[in-house]
């Protein structure tokens, strides 16, 4: 339920009856407010979300299992191959977000990843119809799998790997699409707009909650193709929903290449590296802000002390004054704002560097989790809990964290920081990495209890699985702060040119904390492995340390906690003419 927003204390008749943010309707005329945009659209690009998302899950979070069971792959193989893929999906992020800043827009490229994403979920679907899942049903915990064809390993992959690029994409631009329909001018959208990310969030938490009870269910016991189905048909409906809103949606016009843009300023600070640039920023070359938007399609930025080199690229030199050409080159002489642009980018590389840690952290909730999963005690009496189903408890720990966030922790923190916010974004996601540290140190000791109670070496511990409900607990906890933090943060702090780049930065974060984390597996099993040792995470987690290495990926989160402390520290946040932004807050610590 959309939350209600507290009565705004501006004039109503001061507020213009169009965007004035720089989103369009879909004939390139500014929006007009009463008929597009706000909740009624954000709301169907919402529930477009969580169907992508229950498709996503339907598939991912038993593929581990299904790579055991069905292709035949040990342990640590499987955990790796989880790793590559899940990095591949967030990686292709920046694709997305690429093509969404630079040419296509944010509709066009959510609708043709889409697209590509539906296709990779059919070919999976008869993949594992007519090749794979042989004899029909195998795959439980029972009955083995014919060894798979090359052929079907071949359209396995093919298909993964399109789902991969489909659904990575896809991500970043329906970030931005859905807060696009908020404009940030109006002060009753611009809290809309801040709101829409734990929306978000919890959208995607909410389309994964019945693959990971019903579907993980059945593709446990070896209904893997109509599993695979079921997130086409979800898939398939959340594109149809998607094309059915578009002539209410809001719209950027996409504002060409970035990387020229940050080219232009790199290039033209080194040409001028012996001249001394002004202390003063109005002093440094820039165009006002109407003649810069209509230019580049991006607000004006006011300047700012940090990284002082770049604004050697601003500065107006005696040969600018005397050759008037070279005050037109963009190689030779920048705006204020194209420096600016520069500066946000490179100083929000720092936070999103720390942000890496977490995600290795995270990336274990669909591999050694559910891996550690299968050699508990499955059975609750006589009914059996697929240790993949186990990641309900994270969906139920975001749902219920988000909603005290929101009604408890925000007005209780808005009265004691005075930040109508509660916690700033940087704070949040500090919040996130201290739960997500104490997530490892809990599994780790649920591991330390299960190998006490392993009766034989190749039988599964005595410890009912339900021991791992805090893990997973606390994981989903840790993302309500990391990652609605990160969104709100990436996004906010992005400069009008690359928005969906700032979104994408959360998902390539969880790319390379997937591959981090095989990393992190291949050396600690080549380190720790040998001809009288089976290592920490063997085939046969029974005679393994699985323990120990969590209790590593919670020592390397806590130094990871005191560098993004002093990252977030240094770090000041992006601010916008006043002329040009009506009521955004810079995020400061």
């Amino acid at each position: 339920m959309i939350e209600a927003m507290a009565p705004s204390t501006v004039d109503p008749k001061s507020i213009s009856p169009v965007t004035e943010d720089g989103s369009m309707d879909r004939r390139g005329n500014p929006a007009v407010k009463a008929n597009t945009g706000k909740w009624k659209s954000s709301i169907l690009l919402l529930v477009n979300y969580a169907l992508v998302t229950c498709a996503f899950f339907g598939v991912g979070v038993n593929l581990v299992v299904f790579l055991r069971r069905v292709l035949h792959q040990d342990n640590a193989e499987a955990a790796n191959s989880i790793s590559k893929w899940t990095g591949t999906v967030y990686i292709f992020s920046l694709i997305g977000a690429f093509m969404s800043d630079s040419y296509w827009g944010r509709y066009i490229t959510c609708a043709i990843f889409q697209m590509i994403y539906v296709t990779g979920l059919v070919i999976l679907s008869l993949a594992s119809w007519f090749l794979l899942v042989k004899p029909t049903g195998c795959g439980d915990v029972e009955t083995h799998c014919d060894p798979p064809s090359t052929a079907g390993i071949a359209l396995f992959y093919l298909s993964t790997y399109m789902i991969a690029f489909g659904n990575g994409g896809y991500q970043p631009s329906i970030a931005t699409l859905g807060s696009d329909q908020f404009d940030e001018t109006d002060p009753d959208e611009a809290r809309s707009k801040v709101a829409f990310f734990s929306y978000f969030y919890l959208a995607l938490n909410v389309g994964s909650i019945f693959s990971n009870t019903v579907l993980v269910y059945y593709e446990d016991a070896g209904q893997w193709v109509m599993g695979f189905w079921v997130s086409a048909g979800a898939a398939a409906l959340a594109l149809v929903l998607f094309l059915l809103g578009t002539p209410n949606y809001r719209y950027f016009k996409p504002t060409g290449n970035p990387l020229t843009r940050i080219a232009q300023v790199l290039v033209a600070a080194c040409r001028k590296w012996r001249d001394h640039a002004p202390t003063r920023g109005e002093l440094l070359h820039e165009l006002d802000g109407h003649e810069s938007y209509k230019e580049s399609g991006i607000r004006k930025i006011m300047h700012s002390d940090q990284l002082r080199y770049l604004d050697k690229a601003a500065t107006v030199t005696e040969e600018d004054y005397c050759e008037p050409e070279r005050m037109k080159d963009p190689w030779r002489l920048c705006t204020v704002t194209q420096v600016e642009e520069v500066k946000c980018i490179l100083k929000m590389l720092p936070i999103w560097m720390c942000t890496i840690v977490y995600s290795v952290v995270f990336t274990q909730m669909a591999s050694l989790f559910v891996e550690q999963g299968t050699t508990m005690n499955t059975n609750i009496g006589s009914f059996h809990v697929p240790a993949a189903s186990m990641s309900v408890f994270d969906i139920l720990s975001v749902l219920a964290f988000i909603a005290i966030y929101r009604r408890v922790l925000v007005p209780v923190m808005a009265r004691l920081s005075g930040n109508p916010q509660g916690l700033t974004e940087l704070q949040r996601m500090g919040v996130g990495l201290v739960i997500g540290m104490g997530a490892m140190v809990v599994a780790g000791v649920v591991e330390v209890e299960r190998l006490k109670r392993v009766a034989a070496p190749d039988q599964p511990s005595s410890l009912s699985v339900l021991w791992q409900v805090p893990q997973y607990a606390l994981i989903g906890a840790s993302e309500v702060f990391m990652y609605v933090g990160q969104l709100e943060f990436f996004n906010g702090q992005a400069p009008d040119g690359v928005k969906s780049f700032g979104s994408s930065l959360c998902m390539a974060s969880i790319s390379l904390g997937n591959y981090v984390s095989i990393m992190l597996v291949s050396v600690v099993t080549s380190l720790t492995a040998g001809d009288r040792r089976p290592g920490w995470i063997p085939g046969n987690l029974n005679s393994g340390h699985l323990d120990r290495f969590y209790f590593l990926l919670a020592a390397l989160s806590l130094v990871d906690l005191a560098v993004y402390v002093a990252c977030a520290m240094w770090y000041k946040g992006i601010k916008l003419d006043s002329n040009e932004e009506k009521g955004k807050v810079p995020v400061h610590v």
